[in-house]
């Protein structure tokens, strides 16, 4: 039984590591390695189609110059035909070449994401939450589709203008080592400008994706939280706290398009000097004979042909920097160390579970949990009990391995929790809470995630044991119905037989369910306390019980407040003791009434 409490101050956070410049460049050379003739083809198809593209220039300037030496019209025929040709040969090596190196960036980055989800999995569930899972599902939505937009988009896009403006470089100076200089003129405007940019934008971007990740940290807790917010009239402050969180996120944003306006006016400035004196150096070239019209033409549109990669090259510094943000936030979690494994993992002798002088604080100095000297026999039936605030949830996971107690010890089967590799734990005691997630694809693909090599035959057994195979049967699809966020929404009492029915097929040992029927209406608590009711017979069973019908029907009751337990004994024993669980069941007895 639960009583609603005010919630506890908000500790600091401690957010997810971040990588440094230099170990997220080395990052990407690593993710790189295994990818260098893919790498090594684009680049080639690349300045293949760029070395083409620059036979354009020339070929307009040789236009122009039998034009002004009014040779015959069939002069350009052989010209404009090259032109045609010029065109699609670029085209077709263009295409091949971003192709090539797409194809690359999306190699890469599926690399770094499984590396990604992989350190994200074995994350300690209270570093997540010392963090706040928003600063997580920040990083595993925003800033995964921010490098996923730059690797689309942006590196392909910076490959070839990179190369268009070195080979057009080249090819100024090719025509005339002058107009190469006077192009050079805009280079110290851009390059000031790209500075400039850059040391305002790199930090800039990494406290947006903090902001925004203190944004849905908020919004998550708020909304998390929205019973217990109504409860106590706090909508007003969460409301406020969610302006606060969001109007830091939209001023940031706000200062980095700023930034931008600023960036691209400057980048025009630079436009404006190097056509000017590109334009200049042509007439003086061309009235002292050094170079013709054609040349002097070609020059110009040389020139001309570098505004769009120029701009795209160092306008694709803004898309640069926030994916090498979001990218160093990636590297920061993937580069975390997996958990260490025993030397010498143990297993098991039994299902039994033995807590000896457990204490436990979330924050130091702020104890929950004080001296929890707590027995539970192979295949016995434990209820946990006690107003909200009582530290039953925490010892639930304790016991699960979630989390490592402050004092004390606590052994599964005989063995300390420490000494059970995380396989064995995984495999020996399940644990189930209110918030079942259940995942995109079809139900049967979800059941699996529990037993991979599970027969249909096997998944309808374990459906009926809990009392779910008539509505599974009766989706459109049956079991191959596509459930989760992009398909068929289950009800809350048909997610929670979702996942009893997973812990029939996984068989763990032990299996702690934490109030796991308490977001169900009365009718289908009913049902769903009968339904885990089965999946935990012949278990031994953690119960923390939001109804206290699974208290009575327990082997032993154990009754907590502020962190200690009080009482513990059969249901009826304790009825009679007249005690604080004689208290709870009288006023449970008393409401069901009413």
């Amino acid at each position: 039984m639960t009583v609603a409490g005010r919630p506890a101050a908000e500790p600091a956070r401690e957010l997810l590591p971040t990588a440094t410049g230099a170990r997220t460049r080395a990052a990407v050379g690593e993710l790189l390695r295994p990818h260098r003739r893919l790498a090594l083809g684009g680049f080639a198809v690349l300045v293949t189609a760029t070395g083409v593209g620059l036979l354009t220039a020339p070929l307009l300037g040789h236009i122009i110059d039998l034009v002004a030496e009014r040779r015959p019209a069939d002069a350009i025929t052989t010209p404009v035909i090259l032109l045609v040709v010029i065109a699609i040969a670029q085209g077709v090596t263009t295409a091949l070449g971003l192709s090539l190196v797409a194809r690359l960036g999306e190699s890469m980055l599926a690399g770094l994401r499984e590396r990604f989800v992989e350190r994200a999995l074995h994350l300690p569930l209270d570093r997540v939450e010392r963090a706040g899972i928003g600063d997580l599902t920040a990083r595993v939505t925003g800033d995964v589709s921010v490098i996923a937009e730059a690797v689309r988009n942006a590196l392909p896009e910076l490959a070839r203008s990179v190369l268009t403006i070195a080979l057009t470089l080249v090819g100024l100076a090719v025509l005339d080592w002058r107009f190469l200089l006077a192009a050079l003129l805009a280079a110290p405007i851009q390059f000031h400008t790209v500075r400039w940019y850059v040391r305002r934008a790199v930090p800039l971007y990494a406290a947006q994706r903090v902001a925004v990740g203190a944004q849905q940290q908020q919004l998550l807790g708020t909304v998390g939280g929205a019973a217990t917010v109504r409860a106590f009239r706090l909508a007003g402050e969460h409301t406020g706290r969610v302006r606060q969180r969001s109007q830091a996120a939209v001023d940031l944003a706000l200062r980095g398009i700023r930034l931008v306006s600023r960036f691209y006016a400057r980048l025009n400035l630079a436009e404006f000097v190097g056509l000017t004196a590109v334009l200049v150096t042509g007439f003086l070239l061309v009235r002292n004979g050094s170079v013709s019209v054609g040349t002097a033409s070609a020059a110009a549109l040389y020139f001309h042909s570098l505004f769009n990669p120029i701009n795209a090259a160092l306008g694709l510094v803004d898309d640069a920097q926030a994916a090498t943000a979001g990218l160093a936030r990636l590297v920061g979690v993937a580069d975390l160390p997996l958990p260490p494994e025993p030397h010498r993992p143990a297993e098991p002798a039994d299902a039994s579970i033995d807590a000896a002088g457990v204490g436990h604080a979330y924050v130091p100095g702020h104890q929950v949990l004080y001296d929890i000297d707590l027995g539970i026999s192979a295949k016995e039936l434990v209820a946990l009990v006690g107003a909200s605030g009582a530290g039953k949830t925490t010892l639930a996971k304790l016991v699960a391995g979630i989390h490592r107690p402050t004092n004390g010890a606590i052994a599964l089967g005989g063995v300390d929790l420490g000494a059970l590799d995380h396989a064995t734990v995984r495999a020996t005691v399940a644990l189930i809470t209110q918030e079942v997630h259940v995942f995109a694809g079809s139900l049967a693909e979800d059941l699996r995630l529990a037993r991979p090599g599970a027969t249909d035959g096997e998944l309808r057994s374990a459906l009926e044991h809990v009392g779910a195979l008539a509505w599974a049967e009766a989706l459109p699809d049956g079991l191959a119905t596509v459930v989760g966020a992009s398909g068929h929404r289950l009800t809350v009492a048909q997610a929670q037989q979702l996942a009893l029915a997973r812990i029939v097929l996984a068989d763990p040992p032990i299996v702690i369910l934490d109030e796991a029927t308490a977001e169900a209406g009365s009718a289908g608590a009913r049902a769903l306390e009968a339904a885990a009711a089965r999946a935990i017979e012949g278990r031994t069973a953690l119960v923390v019980a939001h109804r206290l019908t699974q208290a009575a029907a327990a082997d032993r009751v154990v009754v907590m407040h502020d962190g200690r337990i009080v009482e513990a004994g059969r249901h009826e024993d304790l009825v009679a003791a007249d005690g604080r669980y004689a208290a709870l069941w009288e006023a449970w007895s008393d409401q069901r009434r009413s």
